[in-house]
């Protein structure tokens, strides 16, 4: 029963803030020719206490676990406003419409990207160590 209510509560999360779906993706940008990390945090003008909650828990686990690699290059953090109008390709391109949460390894130029929204919004609020501790484990993998 308490699976069901969490998984109806995270649907109803979801479908209040959006979520979005990512295809691997090639680029012949000069710019996408470092292998590298990408964690992607897209949100709306409008952000509830949740939306709010992914993007310092992010930081958070960033910056204390990975401070190395942000000062390297091989990980970046970016946090996009997806009302923005020069974000809107961006927001197309990973076909988000709220806010959602994205890892990307680049590697050899070509982009894996893995959609945690769901992840996030299920634990960033609620259970924030095991989301730290998931986003860090999941970095952590893409680096191998």
């Amino acid at each position: 029963m308490k699976r069901i209510l969490l998984w109806m509560a995270l649907s109803l999360g979801l479908l209040a803030c959006g979520g979005g779906n990512a295809k691997t993706q090639e680029s012949n940008d000069a710019d996408n020719t470092k292998d590298r990390i990408e964690v992607l945090y897209f949100h709306g003008k409008k952000r509830c206490a949740t939306c709010m909650a992914i993007e310092q828990r992010t930081r958070e686990t960033l910056e204390e676990q990975f401070a190395d690699e942000l000062k390297s290059g091989s990980l970046v953090f970016r946090v996009i406003d997806i009302s923005q109008p020069e974000n809107e390709a961006l927001a197309d391109k990973y076909e988000v419409t709220w806010s959602s949460l994205f890892v990307c390894r680049w590697k050899g130029g070509r982009e894996t990207p893995e959609n945690l929204t769901e992840f996030a919004f299920g634990s960033a609020r609620k259970a924030p160590e095991a989301f730290k501790a998931g986003l860090a484990a999941r970095i952590r993998e893409l680096q191998k």
